[in-house]
């Protein structure tokens, strides 16, 4: 019985631990950031967003925003009241909680209507499927590596708990 209770622990353990690793963090824009005269609908096309990654807006502040909006604010670049929270720090960390469309625009004069600084994008649910295998390259080795001697590690020390 008591085995039974720690299989359970060691199992919900190894799913959060897979849910942490595979989060990613995308930096809006890459190396542009959050800025002026960038194709943000372009950037975001090859990206697979998922539940537990983050985006990471930067820009020199004062200068832009970011705002949450719906699709319909996206659409017409429609500026709300700050009531659902303006970001302004200037490296703004949104972690995608919940699946489904996301939309994001700079409220900072035209930015969004004339300058297209807005961004949407899909977030799919948190999944245990891997992805498909990238080509193996000595960074991805390394990385495979040193999680697989960390599992390796937990699971050698549970079995040592059970005995």
């Amino acid at each position: 019985m008591a085995a039974s209770h720690w299989i359970i622990i060691f199992m919900a353990t190894i799913v959060v631990l897979a849910t942490s690793i595979s989060a990613k963090e995308y930096i809006v824009g890459d190396g542009s950031g959050w800025t002026l005269d960038f194709d943000y609908q372009a950037w975001a096309k090859d990206k697979v967003f998922m539940v537990g990654d983050t985006l990471v807006f930067n820009y020199a502040p004062g200068a832009h925003n970011v705002m949450k909006v719906d699709g319909n604010s996206f659409q017409k670049c429609l500026i709300a009241p700050v009531s659902n929270g303006t970001l302004t720090s200037g490296r703004d960390v949104i972690p995608l909680k919940t699946p489904g469309m996301k939309w994001y625009v700079c409220g900072v004069g035209k930015h969004c209507e004339l300058r297209k600084m807005k961004l949407a994008i899909a977030v799919l649910p948190q999944t245990m499927t891997p992805a498909p295998a990238p080509s193996v390259s000595t960074s991805i080795k390394l990385e495979v590596s040193a999680i697989y001697g960390f599992l390796v590690s937990l699971f050698g020390g549970f079995l040592l708990l059970l005995a």
